[in-house]
């Protein structure tokens, strides 16, 4: 709302009295997680309506996400309200419904997932002003039938008499940043390990948690090519290892190494774990082959986020 001057929407598993007054500040939409988070905060919807549109997130249980840690219709999700608790709630003064079943999946699993929320949650649907489709569409991946989309959202609209909304998430953002990061050191350990000055753990965590293993350019998967080096992180955890891959000619100290499509999950979860120094952010130029460090992280960053 500060930076674009555009529409936001905000959702939150749980708010307390303040950071929901703060957030009505910057949004016209605020998504409560629960019936109960409604009643509580029953004054304040009233307070604030109809500037801003309240709704609630509802949990179809239905999963298309196969990785439980990513799958927000897990069995015992904390995440939205089930038909069971949605027929004991008071809808008083919510205009519209949210869900969110996806994780960088196509069109086919919204189609399979809007047929169980209109099944589960038709009088609700029938009696909102908007629905939100939620994030995971992963809209500008090759191949995603985005003309699947249109008529869903179309038919949905036609039907319900809602307004559609859809959160693309990671879509916007595919493709369009690289971590580069340095071979600090080569050592023996059941084969050769080169040490970055990266982490896993730090500016990639979801290489840990997922896990996933990141494209790098120019290398492949370990063995296809002659020289195949394991690839650790700078911090003190053990398991802070990026994975195995294979290499034309061998690594050596100084080495840059180029992790494609990693902008827009390491923006935002970077830590500062171990001291590890956060990547400095910088803007590349194609057209003439520079770039322009628009932000370097130092000491002081580290220090003044502890006191």
């Amino acid at each position: 709302a500060e930076e674009f001057g555009k529409q936001v929407h905000t959702y939150c598993p749980a708010f307390d009295e303040a950071s929901l007054r703060e957030t009505i500040r910057y949004s016209e939409h605020v998504v409560f997680n629960s019936p109960s988070q409604i009643d509580r905060f029953r004054a304040v919807i009233d307070e604030h309506r109809p500037s801003t549109s309240f709704g609630l997130r509802i949990n179809p249980q239905h999963s298309e996400v196969d990785v439980a840690l990513y799958d927000p219709c897990a069995s015992g999700s904390r995440l939205g309200t089930t038909y069971d608790a949605l027929t004991k709630a008071d809808l008083r003064g919510i205009d519209g419904l949210h869900f969110h079943t996806l994780c960088e999946l196509g069109a086919d699993a919204l189609q399979r997932t809007l047929a169980v929320v209109e099944n589960r949650f038709e009088p609700w649907l029938d009696r909102a002003t908007w629905v939100n489709f939620g994030g995971g569409h992963h809209i500008t991946k090759p191949g995603y039938d985005v003309a699947l989309l249109i008529d869903l959202v179309r038919d949905f609209k036609r039907r319900h008499h809602v307004d559609v909304f859809l959160e693309p998430g990671e879509a916007i953002g595919l493709h369009t940043g690289v971590l580069v990061a340095s071979v600090l050191d080569i050592v023996e350990n059941d084969g050769p390990i080169a040490v970055l000055d990266t982490s896993a753990t730090a500016h990639m965590p979801d290489v840990l948690e997922m896990p996933y293993r990141p494209q790098l350019r120019g290398a492949a998967e370990p063995g296809k090519l002659p020289y195949t080096y394991r690839l650790g992180g700078l911090s003190c955890l053990a398991g802070d290892m990026i994975g195995a891959y294979s290499f034309p000619q061998p690594l050596e100290v100084g080495h840059r190494l180029v992790f494609e499509d990693m902008a827009h999950y390491t923006m935002v979860k970077t830590t500062t774990f171990n001291g590890v120094r956060l990547p400095s952010i910088a803007l590349y130029d194609p057209n003439d082959d520079s770039y322009r460090v628009q932000r370097r992280f130092e000491y002081e960053d580290y220090r003044n986020r502890l006191s």
